[in-house]
């Protein structure tokens, strides 16, 4: 007897007969299974999940052959029992049974297939229609786990959503421990792209797809905007440290603001192995840093990465023209930060991408076990030297002075990890055809020159600060190149404010972010009283 609120079983098959009944396309199944093999009792659980269905619709039929039949030589199955969906339409294929939590995964892929509709948000759609390349998906599930479903589910709908480039496995780590055992996936779900991880535990579909795009798991979702031009009170040009927590300062003080950035969120954070001591974290990765801070600043504001600010014509409003988009804003932040300095040397440019490079953490892995040089003797220099030293790089450091200008802890590590320096020691050039073969260096203590084979040269001299927009608009810099302002962040441009390294000073994390703190109430309390306006007012009147 069915409990009160609960329905009786012949309640719930009438629902479903008539589901069914309204489903507008038939679900071919095909399971390949050896009947005396060890898995069978999984393959006797996938027979009898699909004669239930089987009993309410006949839009799901099955079909059942051996490992030896035809078909399976022809679509590569080679694993008892294997269950493939629909496969005149999609490439979507089970390696176990639905058991346990997991006949919601099979509801879920007859419900999805059978009426054709992924059931993606549009903004998941919109990620999956740029794929320009296959992806061969594998989620990893148990009948045990309660959390499988959602991902495998997230899987099913990108494979019907782009039936052209994606492909699907859900192995049951149950019936196929080998596998497990392989792509270390004990714990689950766990969910794989072209054999990379793309996610570890329960994702929302957007972070599903999102991953699978760039074939690495991401933590944050930013959703696109197809609009050509939007109105607010500001618009911050940079989402490092300084750009993100301006936006947040700002929103809480009631501007509607955005945070444009044409590169990679978090600026030179994000490709930072590890962050020590700032507030709240002896020690943090920047790539986890980057992600909190960016979801921290999602719940306030909203962000457009990947698009570069072309152009900013002042006026009373500001009207910031994009690669994408306008926008018409009352104010504008530059916290366009700072890039990496370039040493300058005949055959750095040429062989850019090739050997040279100004990120450890991005390059880094392709080096392992070669002979590298890392150029400068600060605390990026030391950092990424012993970064690579972790991941089995033959590093040598270069520095033109007598000693390293590093923080004695990083300098004591460096010594512990015996990273051989060369002092007082230059680049004159990079040598290699196709790509880097050697250094030549210089001696500047007697002159004398001397090559050095190498397979890949880190350049980490310091940031030279992102001035061009400041310039364009006629803002004044400091004699050392970077944006003049007053104590509230202003430029000599009235409406125009900066934030962050593109303003000099001490170059650390905390300092980008309370100046884009102080720049956001600055410019608050400025919108609401414009100086610029009280300026002329006053002028006037003296006139």
């Amino acid at each position: 007897m069915a409990k009160q609120g609960q329905l009786s079983e012949e309640d719930a098959k009438k629902q479903l007969r008539n589901f069914f009944a309204d489903m507008p396309h038939s679900i071919p199944l095909v399971l390949f299974c050896e009947p005396a093999g060890k898995n069978e009792p999984f393959a006797e659980g996938a027979r009898q999940v699909i004669r239930a269905i089987r009993e309410l619709t006949d839009k799901v039929t099955l079909r059942e052959y051996t490992l030896r039949h035809e078909l399976a030589k022809e679509w590569g199955i080679t694993r008892s029992p294997t269950l493939v969906f629909a496969p005149e339409t999609y490439k979507i294929r089970w390696l176990g049974a639905p058991l346990g939590h997991e006949v919601q995964t099979f509801m879920e892929a007859i419900s999805i297939i059978g009426y054709q509709e992924p059931g993606l948000s549009k903004e998941a759609m919109k990620v999956l229609a740029k794929l320009d390349s296959p992806r061969a998906v594998k989620v990893f599930v148990s009948p045990s786990c309660p959390y499988c479903p959602q991902v495998a589910a997230n899987g099913i709908r990108a494979a019907v959503a782009r039936p052209d480039l994606v492909s699907l496995e859900l192995i049951d780590i149950m019936a196929n421990p080998d596998l497990a055992d392989k792509y270390a996936a004990q714990g689950v779900p766990q969910a794989f792209a072209n054999e990379k991880l793309i996610g570890l535990g329960a994702q929302p579909e957007e972070l599903f797809v999102a991953s699978l795009a760039a074939l690495e798991p991401q933590r944050v979702f930013i959703p696109d905007s197809d609009a050509e031009e939007i109105a607010c009170d500001l618009v911050i040009v940079g989402g490092g440290p300084a750009g993100l927590t301006a936006g947040i300062y700002a929103a809480r003080s009631g501007l509607q603001s955005v945070v444009v950035e044409k590169g990679v969120l978090g600026g030179q954070i994000a490709t930072t192995p590890m962050v020590e001591n700032y507030p709240g974290f002896t020690q943090v990765g920047g790539k986890t840093l980057v992600d909190i801070m960016v979801t921290h600043a999602l719940e306030y504001v909203k962000i457009f990465p990947g698009e570069e600010v072309q152009m900013i014509a002042p006026g009373e409003v500001f009207t910031v023209t994009t690669t994408r988009r306008r926008f018409k804003a009352r104010a504008v932040l530059l916290a366009t930060g700072a890039g990496n300095k370039r040493l300058g040397v005949p055959g750095e440019e040429r062989l850019a991408g090739r050997g040279v490079s100004y990120c450890s953490t991005c390059d880094g892995p392709l080096f392992t076990g070669k002979k590298v040089l890392m150029v400068g003797g600060g605390d990026s220099a030391v950092t990424e030297a012993l970064h690579l030293h972790q991941i089995g790089v033959e590093v040598t450091m270069v520095h033109r002075r007598d000693k390293l200008r590093a923080q004695e802890r990083l300098v004591t590590a460096l010594r512990e990890a015996a990273v051989p320096v060369r002092f007082n020691t230059e680049v004159e050039e990079i040598l290699g055809e196709a790509r880097v073969e050697a250094v030549r260096l210089r001696d500047n203590r007697n002159g004398e020159i001397s090559t050095l084979a190498v397979a890949g040269v880190f350049i980490a001299i310091g940031y030279a600060p992102a001035v061009e927009l400041a310039v364009g608009l006629g803002a004044e810099l400091s004699p050392d190149g970077y944006i003049k302002r007053d104590a509230r962040h202003r430029t000599t441009v009235p409406g125009v404010y900066s934030a962050g390294d593109v303003e000099g000073g001490y170059k650390q994390i905390v300092t980008a972010a309370g100046q884009g703190a102080e720049a956001a109430l600055a410019i608050f309390e400025d919108l609401v009283d414009p100086y610029w306006i009280r300026n002329k007012r006053a002028k006037d009147t003296d006139a």
